[in-house]
């Protein structure tokens, strides 16, 4: 829930331009690395690691998005 929380914020902050562009890939990166780690974790439970792929999913669209736009 929090990092899909964070992805949003993330997203809506872009779309406001309240934060820079290259801070933003950062920290985006920074949650798609965490999320595959976790994803990729073969302890994870499987009905935690279905919702951690989802939030994956979101942040790698957004991260695809910021690709975008430099």
């Amino acid at each position: 829930e929090y990092f899909l929380d964070a992805v949003n914020h993330i997203d809506e902050a872009v779309k406001s331009n309240t934060i820079a562009i290259g801070a933003a890939k950062g920290i985006v990166f920074s949650l798609v690395e965490t999320l595959g780690a976790m994803v990729g974790d073969p302890d994870l439970p499987n009905h935690l690691k279905s919702g951690y792929m989802g939030d994956l999913d979101v942040a790698a669209e957004l991260e695809a998005k910021l690709d975008k736009l430099r």
